[in-house]
């Protein structure tokens, strides 16, 4: 059976998730007070149970973003989050680590981050089976891997329609933490994909400097019915370091 569609809007804060709502998000995923994989997007959990208590009235979910890397001793404090945020009734967890399902958990359901390179159907088969119950699918996808992954399994399959796209395969670039010591993975990514370089050492090298390395941003939006197709089922819009009107005109647009 067809479950119901959803769109997913990134909230910086609350009153970016109150504007995504009122602009007809089905859920929307914010950071919590740490580990959220946007350091510059933190927010208090007072401002999320005001997000959920909003967000619920209006059938509308709430999704965390615990989606770093987790160092030892950070797992007692991200477990306490994950705690806070099943108690003031958030819907899902975003989680990149999976060390935390070691852990002992709150009963909350499990998204798998795009963070997790989420490319094959045995690696979303495998999620499933240690039990997410939703999968968010790598960028670089193909419509017909798409399909494949959604052939091979059951979960819900969320994809990427909107926004910023890393030059490299999802989870998986080292260029930030190699040249500055600053991690994706640990939600720091000095985006090292949008400065300028110049080409030298082909024989055809270029001295002029361009932004070789920086991808136009995705815009799938006259691609959702063959993605609906191709089975997935949550539509999800990047940029939660956007301002309010952004995500006010991406979500009313989707």
């Amino acid at each position: 059976h067809m479950n119901s569609l959803e769109l997913v809007s990134p909230a910086k804060n609350l009153m970016c998730g109150i504007a995504a709502i009122e602009h007809g998000a089905d859920a929307v995923y914010i950071g919590g007070p740490a580990f959220g994989a946007r350091n510059a997007a933190s927010n208090s959990l007072e401002d999320i149970a005001q997000l959920v208590s909003y967000a619920h009235r209006f059938h509308v979910k709430v999704f965390v973003a615990l989606n770093t890397i987790l160092y030892d001793s950070e797992i007692d404090q991200a477990i306490e989050i994950a705690n806070a945020a099943y108690s003031i009734g958030a819907d899902a967890l975003i989680i990149q680590d999976l060390g935390l399902l070691e852990c002992n958990l709150p009963p909350i359901p499990l998204h798998a981050s795009t963070q997790l390179h989420n490319t094959t159907a045995e690696k979303v088969a495998f999620l499933e089976h240690v039990g997410f119950s939703q999968v968010v699918l790598a960028r670089e996808l193909s419509l017909s891997q798409i399909q494949q992954i959604h052939n091979q399994t059951n979960i819900t399959l969320e994809c990427f329609i909107h926004g910023a796209l890393c030059v490299c395969y999802s989870g998986q670039c080292y260029m930030s933490a190699f040249a500055t010591g600053r991690s994706g993975n640990r939600g720091e990514c000095s985006q090292m994909c949008r400065h300028a370089y110049s080409i030298t050492g082909l024989q055809q090298h270029s001295k002029q400097s361009a932004y070789y390395l920086s991808p136009k941003d995705l815009n799938l939006s006259q691609h959702i019915g063959d993605m609906i197709d191709a089975g997935v089922q949550s539509f999800k819009i990047e940029g939660r370091l956007k301002d309010e009107v952004y995500v006010k005109n991406c979500t009313a647009r989707s």
